[in-house]
């Protein structure tokens, strides 16, 4: 049965390269009725947190990568040692004492060979373990190293397949000559290339190096965040860039990974999401931006019309690029007054419009049905009626009403702030007569 493993570390959050490398291990267990193990190597005690685990946790089962089995590194200290000791005593292992040091270290006995390891994205790659030092299995205080822990458990939780990143080529040596020297038997090895920033380098948190967590709070949807993880390093062919996670698992082979560093680029990300705003249904948004409109005083957690907000939803979908997009956009719909661009009041506003406002305002008083296609008629005789194009009256009514110069379709606007919010903001610039 194929067996893969994800095996972050709590001394940090979930980020970009860690959601992918479990996305791919996930992928490739999933269509073949595979287990995906989920081992948090928390053996670092001092840089370990429980909050890293949580937000671990929670971030992978946002993403939708359901765990078959969990283990942590800190409950099997017992076992590495079991082995380390097994060492020692076929002579393939010796202890020291390092200065400075309350206890002794086991050290393993790394021989000369040429070790060959047949990795499913780069092939085959040959090192020599001449240019590897002996190895510390066992720290004087006590702990596993990395690498001796992580033969230990890849090898007694049946792991077939270790798929992970390319930084860890180095270390694969090191871990078959243990797994040689126990006699285990070498799993399959796939290193997945780099993410990179835009400008080439290493992924900064000015370059997309956020935690899973982050890109939750800033509206990104998990099946959206999910797709474009797939598409770094991986392509569905055809030159597609959306693909559904359902598809995907059916899609996805190891080996199609590109060889090459993946560039993270947040406005293909923007982008992805988007498309996804675009078919979601309003009601699902309306529960993820509820409790930011609370957040920001907009509405009132205990009293709040939900069947308003989805409407407004619905409005702005279209143009959002992260959900976080509608609190800024839509502020105007719950603060009571305004704040105007001072551009846009400049530009659109600094002209007197009194006579205009008022009209308008007199001809939506006089509406029977105030509805959008009401609006909009009695907006466009009006401007028929002045002698001037529509334009040169909507720019100024749109910021009187948003603030802003841009936003959903002017008529919409008018109709969900209703006859009376828009008599008292496009009041506040009628001149007195």
């Amino acid at each position: 049965m194929i067996r893969v493993r994800f095996a972050p570390s709590p001394t940090g959050y979930l980020h970009i390269g860690g959601g992918r490398t479990a996305l791919f291990n996930w992928l490739y267990a999933r269509p073949k009725g595979g287990k995906f193990v989920l081992r948090i190597e928390d053996t670092d005690v001092a840089r370990s947190k429980q909050e890293y685990v949580d937000e671990i946790l929670q971030s992978l089962e946002w993403l939708g990568f359901n765990w078959d089995e969990i283990f942590y590194q800190s409950q099997r200290v017992q076992l590495y040692r079991e082995y380390a000791d097994k060492l020692l005593k076929a002579g393939l292992a010796y202890t020291e004492k390092l200065p400075d040091k309350p206890g002794e270290a086991i050290i393993f006995k790394v021989t000369p060979q040429k070790i060959k390891v047949k990795d499913l994205i780069r092939g085959e790659i040959e090192f020599d373990s001449e240019t590897i030092k002996d190895q510390v299995l066992i720290k004087s205080d006590g702990s596993a190293t990395y690498n001796f822990a992580c033969v230990v458990d890849d090898a007694t939780m049946n792991i077939s397949h270790v798929i992970r990143g390319d930084d860890h080529i180095s270390n694969t040596p090191k871990q078959v000559l243990f797994y040689q020297a126990l006699g285990f038997e070498v799993p399959n090895f796939a290193h997945l290339p780099l993410i990179l920033g835009m400008e080439g380098g290493r992924l900064s948190k000015r370059t997309g190096a956020t935690a899973i967590s982050d890109y939750r709070r800033m509206g990104y949807l998990a099946e959206a965040l999910v797709n474009y993880l797939l598409l770094l390093s991986w392509s569905p062919g055809e030159n597609r860039e959306i693909i559904d996670i359902s598809e995907a698992v059916k899609l996805f082979d190891i080996t199609n990974v590109n060889k090459t560093a993946a560039t993270f680029n947040l406005d293909k990300l923007n982008w992805i999401n988007n498309q996804y705003l675009k078919k979601e249904d309003a009601e699902k948004l309306t529960d993820i931006v509820v409790p930011q409109l609370i957040e920001k005083g907009y509405i009132n957690k205990d009293s709040f019309d939900r069947s308003y907000i989805t409407l407004l939803v619905n409005l702005f979908k279209e143009r959002m690029q992260t959900l976080n997009d509608f609190s800024d956009w839509a502020d105007f719909f719950f603060v009571k007054e305004v704040t105007i661009d001072p551009k846009a009041q400049e530009k659109h506003l600094s002209k007197d419009y009194s006579k205009e406002f008022r009209l308008f305002i007199n001809r939506l008083d006089a509406l029977s049905q105030f509805d959008v296609a009401s609006i909009e008629d009695c907006f466009r005789k009006l401007v028929a009626e002045l002698g001037i194009e529509a334009k040169v009256l909507i720019h100024p009514v749109r910021v009187a009403l948003t603030g802003k110069t841009v936003g959903p379709g002017l008529f919409d606007v008018v109709y969900y702030l209703g006859r009376d919010r828009v008599k008292q903001r496009l009041g506040r610039f009628i001149k007195k007569e």
